[in-house]
């Protein structure tokens, strides 16, 4: 009885290996294709997003978007998403320390999330822009590494880039709204997240716009609200 209790432990834990390596190399493949998918995207999105006028500087005001609930906030003038297949993308992001170029689809979904980072609410000209993504490491899985003073650019489809410098990182819990939420467009313009590997918590990154780029936005011109 003994030898057959421990030849049945034993076959558990290979099960369990075995399941984990499945596991790992389904994420893998997963971050993968969405490497692939983001590289397809974002020289076409390059392609087609225009330079800015010289001496032009972004304007700050309301935008078009969802906010906390998925409501339509006030529209404003905004470039046009660009749209590649059947996707819209409102510009790309650039983490120059983490040697990351990456698409940024214009509204966010489980299914989205899979191909690129997604805008989750806001917008660079209000100063409250949320992207999210997957924790691929070809997306969101390193920005953990980023330090204090690490740059960060934002583009839009209008070729407008809007420059960010890191100021903190701090782990959320993952059900926790109104700190993912807290202080936007008042203590940073710019916030990063992505889950951690188990799921429970978000790694987020939160940065401020530098430069003579800087605008003051509205707090009550679209931001995204928390009823």
């Amino acid at each position: 009885m003994k030898n057959k209790g421990w030849i049945l432990v034993c076959l558990l834990g290979v099960l369990m290996i075995a399941s984990a390596g499945l596991l790992c190399v389904y994420n893998i493949r997963q971050s993968d294709e969405a490497a692939e998918y983001a590289e397809e995207v974002l020289s076409e999105l390059k392609d087609r997003i225009p330079e800015a006028p010289a001496g032009t500087e972004p304007d700050a005001g309301q935008h078009t978007g969802q906010d906390l609930h998925g409501d339509e906030t006030e529209s404003a003038e905004l470039p046009e998403d660009i749209v590649i297949g059947e996707e819209n993308y409102c510009g790309f992001i650039s983490l120059p320390s983490l040697s990351l170029d990456l698409p940024v689809m214009s509204s966010w979904s489980y299914p989205n999330l899979k191909k690129a980072p997604c805008r989750y609410c806001g917008a660079a000209q209000t100063n409250d822009l949320i992207i999210a993504a997957h924790n691929y490491t070809s997306h969101f899985g390193k920005i953990g590494r980023l330090t204090a003073g690490d740059a960060i650019i934002f583009t839009d489809t209008g070729g407008r880039q809007y420059q960010y410098t890191v100021s903190f990182i701090e782990v959320i819990e993952g059900r926790d709204v109104e700190q993912m939420f807290s202080g936007q467009s008042v203590d940073w313009d710019l916030t990063l997240f992505t889950c951690t590997l188990g799921g429970k918590s978000r790694v987020t990154v939160r940065a401020d716009r530098t430069g003579s780029d800087r605008q003051t936005a509205d707090p009550d011109a679209g931001s995204a609200q928390t009823e």
